[in-house]
């Protein structure tokens, strides 16, 4: 049986949540960044080896002259609360979601 939540107006829903993302999908855009207020995903730098490394690191400032693009990753999936609105804002489709179980 799925997780469910209620509207305000007390109607029943499923959410679904954040369960992953493609890093070969992502175009790095940060949309979904922007619009999601939970900490759930950052920005990323992948060099063209395909090493995904974070700012602010050691291995950032390694590889920086290597990265190639940006990309989304889960820092906190923990802290989705299944509201859909970084998928509604994503152009490349490159995120899972799913109700839990």
């Amino acid at each position: 049986m799925s997780m469910v939540a209620y509207t305000r107006g007390g109607a029943e829903y499923v959410p679904e949540f954040l369960m992953a993302i493609d890093a070969g999908k992502c175009i790095g855009c940060g949309r979904c960044y922007k619009v999601c207020g939970r900490d759930v995903m950052t920005l990323h730098g992948v060099t063209d080896e395909g090493l995904i490394v974070a700012p602010g690191t050691d291995d950032y400032e390694e590889y920086e002259d290597e990265i190639v693009k940006s990309v989304m990753t889960m820092i906190h999936p923990e802290n989705c609360i299944g509201c859909g609105a970084c998928n509604r804002v994503c152009p490349s489709d490159c995120q899972t979601h799913a109700a839990l179980d």
